[in-house]
């Protein structure tokens, strides 16, 4: 029994040292998510849009000059998407007076 405890130790340490990185994966790359944000594609202008904080501001705007009530991007339907797609290439930073730094 004193010979095998110190093996069951050794056993339990080395598996959870190789089992961390696994448990952290999900924390880091959330993390990195919000940092860049989320890339969404416009079809009938075939290009891709960055989702960050401006973005944000100029969809605000467009839910209120379209008496929407305002919805998380990610959740509305790809058909309203590419509506406000649509429209943002109408309307850059500059006209919806989005501060950009």
């Amino acid at each position: 029994m004193r010979i095998n405890f110190p093996r069951f130790c050794s056993a339990a340490l080395l598996g959870a040292a190789l089992m961390a990185p696994l448990a952290l994966a999900p924390l880091a790359l959330g993390a990195d998510d919000k940092e860049h944000g989320r890339n969404y594609h416009d079809k009938k202008h075939n290009d891709d849009h960055e989702w960050n904080n401006h973005e944000d501001q100029a969809y605000r705007v467009y839910a209120k000059e379209n008496h929407r009530k305002y919805r998380d991007f990610s959740r509305l339907k790809e058909n309203d998407q590419q509506a406000y797609w649509g429209w943002r290439h109408e309307h850059s930073d500059a006209i919806l007076k989005i501060d950009v730094r």
